[in-house]
Formats: C-alpha cells, sequence, structure tokens
C-alpha cells in the first residue's frame, strides 16, 4: 500500500475512534440532559448512523487536508494550525449557526458547553493526525 494511502487511512481510523467515542458520551450520556434542557435535541431518538457517517465523512477530509496545510510546519505548529483553522471552521457552522437557527437557551451555556467539546475534539483530533504525517510516522510504524 502507498505510504500517502495508508497515512489517509490511519488518520481517517484514528480521527473516527476519537470522536465518535467522544461525541457519542459527550452529547447523548454526560451532557445528554444539559443538551435537553437547551432545546438542542428536536428527535427524540437521534440517528447514531447518522452521526457515524458525518464523522467518518470527516475524518477522511481532515485527513486529505492535514498535509495540504500542514506542509512544513514543526509537529505542535502543525497541530495547534490545524485545530484552530479546522476547528474554527466547524465552530461556526456548528456552534454559531445552530445558535442562528434554533431556539437554544440559554445561549452562554450552548456557547460554553459545545465550544469545549470542539476544543477537544479537533484538539484529539489534530494531535492524531499530526502524529500520523510527521516525518516517517508511518515508516516507523510499519519497520518500512
Amino acid at each position: 500500500m502507498k505510504t500517502s494511502s495508508l497515512k489517509l487511512m490511519l488518520g481517517t481510523n484514528g480521527y473516527l475512534c476519537i470522536t465518535f467515542p467522544l461525541a457519542y458520551v459527550w452529547h447523548l450520556v454526560a451532557f445528554q440532559a444539559t443538551y435537553e434542557r437547551l432545546h438542542y435535541f428536536s428527535r427524540s431518538e437521534p440517528i447514531i448512523a447518522f452521526g457515524f457517517a458525518a464523522i467518518l465523512l470527516q475524518g477522511i477530509l481532515l485527513s486529505w487536508i492535514y498535509p495540504q496545510l500542514c506542509r512544513g510546519t514543526s509537529f505542535f505548529g502543525g497541530v495547534l494550525k490545524f485545530a484552530a483553522i479546522m476547528g474554527g471552521y466547524h465552530w461556526s457552522m456548528h456552534v454559531l449557526a445552530a445558535a442562528a437557527k434554533q431556539n437554544i437557551q440559554p445561549l452562554g451555556t450552548w456557547f460554553l458547553i459545545e465550544s469545549t467539546y470542539l476544543a477537544i475534539q479537533f484538539f484529539l483530533g489534530s494531535l492524531w493526525l499530526g502524529w500520523i504525517y510527521r516525518t516517517n510516522a508511518v515508516e516507523l510504524a510499519t519497520g518500512e
């Protein structure tokens, strides 16, 4: 398997393994009552498969974008740059747009809880992608 394809696959799978359990536990276990009080959920039962598919697609796209955006940066520089840019982009579409379209109350709680979640998601996801795309990461892991 070509190194770039292997890195894309490892990046995608790692992002999925980090983000899906985090999203599930955060939204549907740890803070479910808070999200219900915020009136964020409009379905009685979320469609878990759609959430999984969304995170899988994010993983593919973010794994493809990471080396383009962070080429030539240090490990931690790339992690922070990617987390800020892609996390900020996702925050604007997810947190800010939801506040504009849905009757989420109180907004302060919404911004705090969902911004914290996304900060954790994108820091951990970017850390994983930084590790995968660091120089010779796959070669070291596979012994090639």
